[in-house]
This record gives C-alpha cells, sequence and structure tokens, in this order.
C-alpha cells in the first residue's frame, strides 16, 4: 500500500537526517495542548492522552518527539512541564522575540492588541505604516511610525521576525525591503505568494485558502 504525500515527505527528510517541516508544524499544537493541561493543574500525561485530546495518533506523538530526544518513560509518561520547557527549548521561544509588525489598517490593529502573543515568545514591539493619517497615532500601546524608517529601525534593533499586515499590491516591496533591511522570518497575511532568498522563512495565513479547503468537504 503506498504511503500518503506527508508520510512520504517526512520519510524522504528522515532519510537525509533532517526533521520534516510537518514535524516541526505539529510541535507548537503539543506545546500548546502542554500549556493547557497544566493550566488544569496537571502535572504527567501520555501520548495516548495528548492524542485523544489533539485527533494524533499516540504513534505519531511518539515518533515525533524521538527525533528531538527521550521525554518520556513508559508506563509512567511525561512530565508536563519539563515536556513543555524542552518544546520551547527547541522551539527557540524559550526567550522572547521582539516582532515588527507592518501594517496599521484593521488587521493591523486586530493584531496590535491580541493578548495571545504574551506569554508565547513574542512581543510586537513597533508598528510601521505609509498612511500619513495613520502615523503618529496611537495604536494599542504603540504609536504608529512612519514606513520610510523602518529599514533604519530594523537594523538599529536587530528585529528579525516581521508580521505582514498590508495589501497584497504592496506586499512585496515592503518584503523586498524587510529582507534586505535583515528580516529573516515573515507571519504573511495578504493573500499572495512572495518571493524571497534563501534563509529567509515565510508562513502564510489565508482565511480565504482555508475555508476554501473546508468547504470542498461540505
Amino acid at each position: 500500500m503506498g504511503m500518503h504525500l506527508e508520510e512520504c515527505e517526512e520519510a524522504c527528510f528522515m532519510a537525509k537526517g533532517k526533521v520534516s517541516d510537518i514535524i516541526i508544524g505539529r510541535l507548537p499544537i503539543y506545546l500548546r495542548e502542554l500549556t493547557y493541561l497544566a493550566e488544569e493543574g496537571r502535572e504527567i500525561t501520555s501520548s495516548q492522552e495528548l492524542g485523544d485530546r489533539l485527533g494524533i495518533s499516540s504513534a505519531q506523538i511518539r515518533k515525533d518527539l524521538s527525533h528531538f530526544g527521550e521525554f518520556g518513560k513508559q508506563g509512567t509518561g511525561y512530565h508536563i512541564g519539563f515536556l513543555s520547557e524542552k518544546l520551547r527549548e527547541i522551539l527557540k521561544v524559550d526567550r522572547v522575540w521582539d516582532v515588527v509588525l507592518v501594517g496599521a489598517g484593521y488587521l493591523g490593529h486586530a493584531l496590535a492588541n491580541y493578548g495571545g502573543f504574551i506569554g508565547k515568545g513574542f512581543n510586537i514591539v513597533a508598528v510601521f505604516d505609509n498612511d500619513p493619517a495613520k502615523i503618529g497615532q496611537p495604536l494599542g500601546r504603540l504609536i504608529v511610525q512612519d514606513s520610510k524608517d523602518l529599514p533604519k529601525a530594523i537594523k538599529e534593533h536587530g528585529w528579525k521576525i516581521a508580521i505582514l499586515a498590508v495589501p497584497a499590491s504592496a506586499a512585496q516591496e515592503v518584503t523586498d525591503v524587510l529582507v534586505e533591511s535583515g528580516i529573516r522570518a515573515i507571519l504573511n497575511y495578504a493573500p499572495v505568494i512572495l518571493n524571497v532568498p534563501p534563509g529567509v522563512r515565510v508562513q502564510y495565513i489565508d482565511p480565504v485558502i482555508d475555508l476554501q479547503h473546508m468547504t470542498y468537504y461540505l
């Protein structure tokens, strides 16, 4: 019986001694669920319990975690605090990353005021826009800055992560500026595929694409 596409991709990465991006993509889901368990006052969990809560097989969870070490004992399970700490280290969110937000429209407002970044390893420290009516105006606890000052600010502060909340027509131009200034990771809300050089990571968020994915099954 042939493997599914994701299984084939994982197998190819394993053969090369690398960890598949699909596996990396599941680690934050595990970390989030462990956080919920800790908030419930729990100290120990198992791959079976995590699998039941997440809709992922316990074997898959054990296999994913085994690429990074041994975190549990058979018959005992996982210590939630320890495993959470190790996953934060693996994902490099055992520190706080400064994030620059580009775009102060409706989406930018929502992101700047979103409390979900707190305690998760990220802090939006600046917001930029090119609209004269928005520049200098408060946005949450921040003041909207002129996009013309973006390259200088990135280089001065050493920011590496940006959130892109601009129209699709401006996304590539802004991306070029971000990359040239030193940004190495971009969370892109613009509905367009960005061209970036090797070494720059782009993560796409497009609700329309996700909705179209779901409606296929309706």
